[in-house]
């Protein structure tokens, strides 16, 4: 790749899209509700803000506290350029394609002998769609290639494997993430074809996993293929205060100063043994969750975001003492701030090799700190009674990297200035 820079990658065939793939996942209806992230994200007057787009520039990136859309593609890639500035020309380029898929418009006519400068698929004008794209960076991409060892976040590693977890290494980590969401499939479809089109020749794809939300059914949060509502107890997003405790990296404390305004991004994918689970009788079903299932409201009350009182059943007599809501939220001082942004994915991928109905969770999470969030929670669940109808075999950890502030700035920049 000696010698390609950003005008090259700009013109490139398509890679990316192409790449393995770990499951597929068809988009289900859920309104739309990007417009109202826009107070998450400064918006700069030199860029014009189409309907149903989410703002790309800010001091954080889009994707993170956006509210969530009905589809997604989590592509990890392994870096191929061969220089530090090669990379920054790659990162450039990411930067240039999101921001204009993003933000939408009428693609240049590149005349009659040259290829489209769009795959169409959006029509002759590319429509946002509530479309964002968030790109972290894994612990591979701070080894000796791009002099960017010093850089690397203080807690940023390969992924852990943790008891009861069947990871699939080649399914795990990789240089960088592209989380791609949108109202619609044919939107994310797009922007990693188009991503893929400028970038060929400087990233390959490690692995790929789609995922979509299902609608409330009837009301309230979403519901994973458990059947239960996923994300209930979910810290506000719109408290400023609480997404500084608990989602933005401060760049002190042993952090690298470029990290300020990115977060800790954690992929996890999770295959569900749905065909065991639907014979276990829904009491044992709801005590392993430690919620109703019709509901989604705690054993020991009657609507869901109702607060569970662990302290008026401290032997688990209602909420078993190791049911999963339990131990992943213990409600208690000393757990306050472990708490993570949650933004998980159903994903369905037909069958397996031996006609077993494959399907599960995409757990997205972004944290201010990876070890006294998920990790910690995650030591908390092992062993849980609902280990043994899931199968976490793939994901990632990285961090997603700082916002770019406006039009001259680029993803990436800080941490390799």
């Amino acid at each position: 790749m000696t010698g390609l820079g950003r005008r090259d990658f700009l013109t490139a065939g398509a890679g990316l899209a192409a790449g393995a793939t770990v499951a597929g996942g068809v988009g289900a209806a859920l309104t739309p509700a990007a417009a109202s992230a826009a107070s998450a994200h400064q918006q700069p007057a030199a860029q014009p803000v189409r309907a149903g787009a989410v703002p790309f520039h800010g001091e954080h990136q889009q994707g993170i506290l956006t509210p969530v859309q009905r589809s997604a593609a989590f592509v990890a890639l392994d870096v191929t350029a061969a220089s530090r500035a090669e990379l920054t020309d790659l990162l450039k380029t990411i930067t240039e394609r999101a921001r204009f898929l993003t933000t939408g418009g009428t693609p240049p006519d590149p005349g009659l002998t040259a290829p489209p400068r769009d795959s169409g698929v959006l029509g002759p004008t590319v429509v946002p769609d509530g479309l964002t794209v968030t790109l972290s960076a894994g612990a591979s991409l701070f080894d000796g290639r791009y002099g960017l060892a010093s850089a690397k976040p203080a807690r940023l590693r390969i992924m852990d494997e943790f008891p009861d977890d069947s990871l699939r290494r080649e399914v795990c980590d990789g240089d960088l993430l592209l989380q791609v969401c949108a109202d619609d499939r044919d939107a994310v479809t797009h922007a990693v074809r188009e991503i893929a089109r400028a970038t060929r020749g400087g990233m390959g794809v490690r692995w790929r996993q789609d995922g979509f939300v299902s609608p409330p059914r009837p009301s309230g949060t979403p519901r994973n293929l458990m059947g239960f509502k996923d994300g209930t107890s979910n810290p506000d997003v719109h408290d400023a205060a609480l997404m500084k405790q608990l989602v933005w990296a401060k760049g002190t404390g042993g952090e690298p100063s470029w990290t300020a305004g990115g977060s800790y991004h954690v992929v996890r994918v999770i295959r569900m043994l749905v065909e065991f689970w639907d014979r276990v009788n829904l009491h044992e079903q709801e005590n392993m969750i430690g919620r109703r299932r019709d509901t989604g409201a705690p054993l020991t009350a009657s609507a869901e975001h109702d607060d569970p009182h662990y302290e008026n059943d401290p032997t688990g007599d209602v909420i078993q003492l190791d049911a999963h809501i339990r131990l992943a939220n213990p409600r208690t001082k000393a757990s306050a701030d472990q708490r993570m942004l949650r933004r998980a994915y159903n994903y369905d991928g037909g069958v397996d090799a031996n006609g077993t109905l494959d399907m599960g969770l995409v757990f997205v999470a972004f944290n201010q700190d990876l070890d006294r969030q998920f990790v910690a929670v995650q030591k908390r669940l092992a062993g849980e009674p609902l280990t043994d109808y899931i199968q976490p075999f793939g994901g990632g950890y990285y961090f997603a990297l700082p916002g770019a502030r406006d039009s001259s700035d680029w993803l990436g920049r800080t941490m390799l200035a």
